[in-house]
Protein backbone atom coordinates (compact mmCIF):
# COMPACT_ATOMS: atom_id res chain seq x y z
CA UNK A 1 0.00 0.00 0.00
CA UNK A 2 1.35 3.41 -0.98
CA UNK A 3 2.22 5.73 1.92
CA UNK A 4 -0.38 8.38 2.68
CA UNK A 5 1.81 10.87 4.53
CA UNK A 6 5.30 10.45 3.05
CA UNK A 7 6.41 11.78 -0.31
CA UNK A 8 9.79 11.26 -1.98
CA UNK A 9 11.38 13.31 -4.75
CA UNK A 10 14.63 12.07 -6.31
CA UNK A 11 17.10 14.43 -7.96
CA UNK A 12 20.36 12.93 -9.31
CA UNK A 13 21.55 11.06 -6.25
CA UNK A 14 19.71 13.29 -3.83
CA UNK A 15 16.32 12.49 -2.34
CA UNK A 16 13.93 14.87 -0.58
CA UNK A 17 11.57 13.21 1.89
CA UNK A 18 8.47 15.25 2.71
CA UNK A 19 6.38 14.48 5.78
CA UNK A 20 2.97 15.37 4.39
CA UNK A 21 0.13 15.64 6.85
CA UNK A 22 -0.56 19.30 6.40
CA UNK A 23 -4.03 19.31 7.94
CA UNK A 24 -2.33 18.49 11.27
CA UNK A 25 0.84 20.55 10.70
CA UNK A 26 2.61 17.28 9.82
CA UNK A 27 2.14 15.95 13.36
CA UNK A 28 3.47 12.49 14.09
CA UNK A 29 1.12 9.64 14.84
CA UNK A 30 1.71 5.90 14.61
CA UNK A 31 0.77 5.82 10.93
CA UNK A 32 3.15 8.65 10.01
CA UNK A 33 6.00 7.19 12.05
CA UNK A 34 5.47 3.74 10.53
CA UNK A 35 5.47 5.16 6.99
CA UNK A 36 8.53 7.23 7.79
CA UNK A 37 10.38 4.20 9.12
CA UNK A 38 9.67 2.19 5.96
CA UNK A 39 10.65 5.08 3.69
CA UNK A 40 13.93 5.62 5.53
CA UNK A 41 14.81 1.93 5.36
CA UNK A 42 14.14 1.95 1.62
CA UNK A 43 16.29 5.05 1.10
CA UNK A 44 19.09 3.49 3.12
CA UNK A 45 19.12 0.42 0.82
CA UNK A 46 19.41 2.52 -2.35
CA UNK A 47 23.08 2.88 -3.24
CA UNK A 48 22.22 5.39 -5.98
CA UNK A 49 20.82 7.82 -3.39
CA UNK A 50 23.68 9.61 -1.67
CA UNK A 51 22.03 12.42 0.32
CA UNK A 52 18.71 12.64 2.16
CA UNK A 53 16.93 15.94 2.81
CA UNK A 54 14.12 15.69 5.37
CA UNK A 55 11.47 18.41 5.42
CA UNK A 56 7.80 19.07 5.99
CA UNK A 57 5.20 19.59 3.30
CA UNK A 58 3.54 22.98 3.06
CA UNK A 59 4.80 26.31 4.35
CA UNK A 60 3.83 26.17 8.02
CA UNK A 61 5.54 23.25 9.68
CA UNK A 62 8.46 20.87 9.51
CA UNK A 63 6.71 18.71 12.10
CA UNK A 64 4.63 20.42 14.80
CA UNK A 65 5.08 17.53 17.24
CA UNK A 66 3.40 14.27 18.12
CA UNK A 67 -0.34 13.94 17.67
CA UNK A 68 -1.75 14.89 21.09
CA UNK A 69 -5.22 13.53 20.35
CA UNK A 70 -3.74 10.11 19.61
CA UNK A 71 -1.52 10.23 22.69
CA UNK A 72 -4.22 11.24 25.17
CA UNK A 73 -5.85 7.79 25.71
CA UNK A 74 -2.62 5.77 25.67
CA UNK A 75 -1.83 3.41 28.52
CA UNK A 76 1.75 3.22 29.83
CA UNK A 77 2.36 0.09 27.73
CA UNK A 78 0.93 1.73 24.60
CA UNK A 79 2.98 4.83 25.33
CA UNK A 80 6.12 2.73 25.50
CA UNK A 81 5.36 1.21 22.11
CA UNK A 82 4.75 4.67 20.65
CA UNK A 83 8.01 5.97 22.14
CA UNK A 84 9.84 2.88 20.90
CA UNK A 85 8.67 3.59 17.35
CA UNK A 86 9.85 7.18 17.65
CA UNK A 87 13.23 6.01 18.91
CA UNK A 88 13.50 3.51 16.08
CA UNK A 89 12.88 6.20 13.47
CA UNK A 90 15.37 8.63 15.00
CA UNK A 91 18.01 5.91 15.30
CA UNK A 92 17.57 4.99 11.64
CA UNK A 93 18.11 8.65 10.74
CA UNK A 94 21.10 8.94 13.04
CA UNK A 95 22.81 5.73 11.92
CA UNK A 96 22.05 6.01 8.21
CA UNK A 97 25.30 5.86 6.24
CA UNK A 98 24.12 8.70 4.00
CA UNK A 99 24.38 12.26 5.29
CA UNK A 100 20.96 13.63 6.30
CA UNK A 101 20.02 17.31 6.12
CA UNK A 102 16.97 18.63 7.97
CA UNK A 103 15.35 21.55 6.13
CA UNK A 104 13.26 23.10 8.90
CA UNK A 105 10.54 25.06 7.12
CA UNK A 106 8.38 26.18 10.04
CA UNK A 107 7.38 24.70 13.39
CA UNK A 108 9.74 21.95 14.61
CA UNK A 109 8.30 21.18 18.01
CA UNK A 110 8.42 18.13 20.24
CA UNK A 111 8.84 15.07 18.04
CA UNK A 112 9.62 17.35 15.10
CA UNK A 113 12.54 18.88 16.96
CA UNK A 114 13.66 15.38 17.92
CA UNK A 115 13.60 14.26 14.29
CA UNK A 116 15.75 17.25 13.36
CA UNK A 117 18.17 16.50 16.20
CA UNK A 118 18.75 13.03 14.73
CA UNK A 119 19.85 14.53 11.39
CA UNK A 120 23.47 15.42 10.65
CA UNK A 121 22.91 19.02 9.54
CA UNK A 122 20.01 21.38 10.27
CA UNK A 123 19.07 24.37 8.13
CA UNK A 124 16.15 26.54 9.23
CA UNK A 125 14.06 29.08 7.39
CA UNK A 126 13.54 32.56 8.78
CA UNK A 127 10.49 32.48 11.02
CA UNK A 128 10.92 28.84 12.03
CA UNK A 129 10.20 27.97 15.65
CA UNK A 130 12.07 25.11 17.31
CA UNK A 131 11.60 23.63 20.74
CA UNK A 132 10.48 20.91 23.12
CA UNK A 133 7.19 22.01 24.70
CA UNK A 134 6.37 18.69 26.41
CA UNK A 135 6.89 19.78 30.03
CA UNK A 136 4.17 22.39 29.52
CA UNK A 137 1.81 19.49 28.78
CA UNK A 138 2.78 17.55 31.87
CA UNK A 139 5.04 15.12 30.01
CA UNK A 140 8.63 15.38 28.76
CA UNK A 141 10.53 14.61 25.53
CA UNK A 142 10.30 10.92 24.67
CA UNK A 143 11.92 10.51 21.23
CA UNK A 144 15.50 11.22 22.34
CA UNK A 145 15.27 14.96 22.96
CA UNK A 146 16.75 14.93 26.45
CA UNK A 147 19.83 13.11 25.16
CA UNK A 148 20.50 14.58 21.72
CA UNK A 149 19.73 18.20 22.58
CA UNK A 150 22.07 18.07 25.57
CA UNK A 151 24.87 16.64 23.43
CA UNK A 152 24.28 19.26 20.74
CA UNK A 153 23.91 22.52 22.68
CA UNK A 154 25.14 21.62 26.17
CA UNK A 155 23.37 20.99 29.45
CA UNK A 156 22.56 24.63 30.21
CA UNK A 157 20.69 25.45 27.01
CA UNK A 158 19.07 22.02 26.87
CA UNK A 159 17.81 22.44 30.42
CA UNK A 160 16.41 25.90 29.71
CA UNK A 161 14.63 24.81 26.52
CA UNK A 162 13.18 21.66 28.09
CA UNK A 163 12.30 23.13 31.49
CA UNK A 164 10.62 26.30 30.18
CA UNK A 165 8.96 24.50 27.23
CA UNK A 166 9.49 27.72 25.27
CA UNK A 167 10.48 27.46 21.59
CA UNK A 168 13.26 29.57 20.14
CA UNK A 169 13.23 31.35 16.81
CA UNK A 170 15.58 30.33 14.02
CA UNK A 171 18.11 33.06 14.76
CA UNK A 172 18.40 32.05 18.42
CA UNK A 173 18.63 28.40 17.39
CA UNK A 174 21.59 29.28 15.17
CA UNK A 175 23.22 31.27 17.97
CA UNK A 176 23.20 28.32 20.39
CA UNK A 177 24.23 25.76 17.77
CA UNK A 178 20.84 24.08 17.42
CA UNK A 179 20.84 24.79 13.67
CA UNK A 180 23.76 25.32 11.32
CA UNK A 181 22.34 28.27 9.42
CA UNK A 182 19.22 30.32 8.75
CA UNK A 183 18.05 31.26 5.27
CA UNK A 184 15.01 33.01 3.76
CA UNK A 185 12.03 30.66 3.53
CA UNK A 186 11.96 30.72 -0.26
CA UNK A 187 15.62 29.68 -0.43
CA UNK A 188 15.50 26.87 2.13
CA UNK A 189 15.29 23.87 -0.18
CA UNK A 190 17.66 25.44 -2.70
CA UNK A 191 20.24 25.83 0.07
CA UNK A 192 19.69 22.26 1.25
CA UNK A 193 20.02 20.98 -2.33
CA UNK A 194 23.20 23.00 -2.92
CA UNK A 195 24.75 21.69 0.27
CA UNK A 196 23.68 18.14 -0.58
CA UNK A 197 25.18 18.35 -4.08
CA UNK A 198 28.43 19.67 -2.68
CA UNK A 199 28.60 16.68 -0.31
CA UNK A 200 27.75 14.27 -3.16
CA UNK A 201 31.00 15.31 -4.87
CA UNK A 202 33.04 13.93 -1.97
CA UNK A 203 34.18 10.34 -1.54
CA UNK A 204 31.17 8.19 -0.55
CA UNK A 205 33.14 5.64 1.46
CA UNK A 206 35.01 8.38 3.29
CA UNK A 207 31.72 10.14 4.05
CA UNK A 208 30.19 6.96 5.44
CA UNK A 209 33.14 6.25 7.72
CA UNK A 210 33.38 9.89 8.78
CA UNK A 211 29.69 9.92 9.74
CA UNK A 212 30.15 6.75 11.77
CA UNK A 213 33.19 8.23 13.51
CA UNK A 214 31.24 11.38 14.39
CA UNK A 215 28.46 9.19 15.78
CA UNK A 216 31.02 7.35 17.89
CA UNK A 217 31.99 10.67 19.45
CA UNK A 218 28.43 11.02 20.73
CA UNK A 219 28.15 7.51 22.14
CA UNK A 220 31.56 6.61 23.56
CA UNK A 221 34.37 8.16 25.55
CA UNK A 222 37.26 10.02 23.92
CA UNK A 223 39.67 7.08 24.00
CA UNK A 224 37.18 4.73 22.32
CA UNK A 225 36.27 7.36 19.75
CA UNK A 226 39.90 8.03 18.88
CA UNK A 227 40.57 4.30 18.56
CA UNK A 228 37.62 3.95 16.17
CA UNK A 229 38.81 6.93 14.12
CA UNK A 230 42.29 5.46 13.76
CA UNK A 231 40.97 2.10 12.58
CA UNK A 232 38.50 3.70 10.15
CA UNK A 233 41.19 6.05 8.83
CA UNK A 234 43.46 3.07 8.19
CA UNK A 235 40.64 1.16 6.50
CA UNK A 236 39.98 3.90 3.96
CA UNK A 237 43.50 3.36 2.59
CA UNK A 238 42.37 -0.02 1.26
CA UNK A 239 39.95 1.64 -1.19
CA UNK A 240 40.26 2.76 -4.78
CA UNK A 241 38.59 6.04 -3.84
CA UNK A 242 41.48 6.91 -1.54
CA UNK A 243 44.03 6.34 -4.33
CA UNK A 244 41.93 8.32 -6.80
CA UNK A 245 41.43 11.22 -4.39
CA UNK A 246 45.10 11.60 -3.48
CA UNK A 247 46.24 11.12 -7.08
CA UNK A 248 43.74 13.72 -8.32
CA UNK A 249 45.05 16.22 -5.77
CA UNK A 250 48.61 15.73 -6.95
CA UNK A 251 47.53 15.96 -10.60
CA UNK A 252 45.43 19.08 -9.87
CA UNK A 253 42.17 17.66 -11.23
CA UNK A 254 38.75 16.80 -9.90
CA UNK A 255 38.58 13.24 -8.50
CA UNK A 256 36.15 10.66 -9.88
CA UNK A 257 34.93 8.61 -6.96
CA UNK A 258 33.26 5.25 -7.59
CA UNK A 259 32.55 4.10 -4.06
CA UNK A 260 35.06 1.28 -4.33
Amino acid sequence: MAPQHIRLEEEDGLVILYIDRQEALNALNIEVLSELREALLEVEKREDLRILILTGAGDRAFVAGADIREMLPLTPLQTRRFASLGHEVTRILERMEKPVIAAINGFALGGGCELALACDIRIASEGAKIGLPEVGLGIFPGFGGTQRLTRLVGRGWASELIFTADPVDAEMAERIGLVNRVVPREKLLDMARALGRRIIERGPLALSLAKTAIQQSQETGLSSGLAYEMEAFSLIFSTDDEKEGLRAFIEKRKPIFRGE
